[in-house]
């Protein structure tokens, strides 16, 4: 098997901003006009990885760096739900000035974090791979030119549904599993907002970020001495084979 000297530190600099934005998800901010979850602000990011694992390792190296991402988002959550139901030191129990204890503070931010991670991985493996798969595709269509098409085209299909799939579920949809209550949903009238400032956004940052694309690409191409055609790759998502 080929060595890559910088496959590994992509994939934990993937995995890393995608544990990072399901902690900022549990906040909503207005930078108006958009309103957005917070993690709408880094996890963009997530695709541009994406969108260089694929361009130069090609899909079925990308696709174990998403299973990599997955597994550790899984882990997030169980840990922290675990770090939750932990006895608390006696202080942590104390009650502040705003009558909350440090217990409270913890579970009001990161306890949100399993619905989170819930919606965030259903979301992320349709549109994660569905981005891979497009960006391949076109890569082939395309004979490798027109690299802005294909970060841009696939980015606007894998938002589509990692968006849409992550707002529904993560702040309107009521399931009936535990965290998922009446309670914790959001109006519609919110959710919409969100729904549609988070897919701009996040499309316009991938289009910011072109140029930086480009100059990682060519880089990565160089020094790893590989752009990878998928010509004859199996696009199944549930396989960790890499030849």
């Amino acid at each position: 098997m080929q060595r890559y000297r910088f496959l590994d530190f992509i994939t934990a600099s993937f995995v890393g901003v995608l544990i990072l934005s399901n902690i900022g998800a549990a906040k909503i901010v207005d930078f108006s006009p958009f309103v957005l979850d917070g993690a709408t602000v880094f996890f963009p990011l997530t695709y541009i990885f994406c969108d260089i694992l694929t361009e130069v390792y090609g899909y079925k190296r990308s696709r174990r760096v998403l299973w990599t991402g997955f597994f550790w988002s899984v882990m997030f959550a169980i840990l922290v739900t675990v770090f939750h139901a932990l006895p608390s030191e006696p202080q942590w129990n104390d009650i502040g000035i705003d009558g909350f204890t440090r217990n409270d503070a913890f579970g009001m931010i990161l306890g949100q974090t399993p619905r989170i991670v819930i919606a965030s991985i259903l979301a992320y493996l349709v549109g994660e791979f569905a981005n891979s798969f497009v960006l391949a595709k076109m890569k082939i269509l395309t004979k490798g030119r027109f690299l802005w098409t294909r970060t841009i085209g696939s980015t606007i299909v894998g938002q589509a549904f990692d968006t849409t799939m992550f707002v529904l579920l993560a702040f309107w949809i009521v399931l009936p599993i535990p965290g998922y209550g009446p309670e914790t949903a959001l109006p519609l009238d919110v959710v919409l907002p969100l729904l549609a400032s988070s897919y701009v956004f996040k499309v316009g940052v991938e289009v910011l970020f072109t140029p930086i694309t480009y100059k990682a690409v060519n880089f990565l191409k160089r020094v790893e001495k590989e752009d990878y055609y998928d010509y004859n790759t199996n696009f199944t998502p549930f396989s960790l084979e890499v030849d």
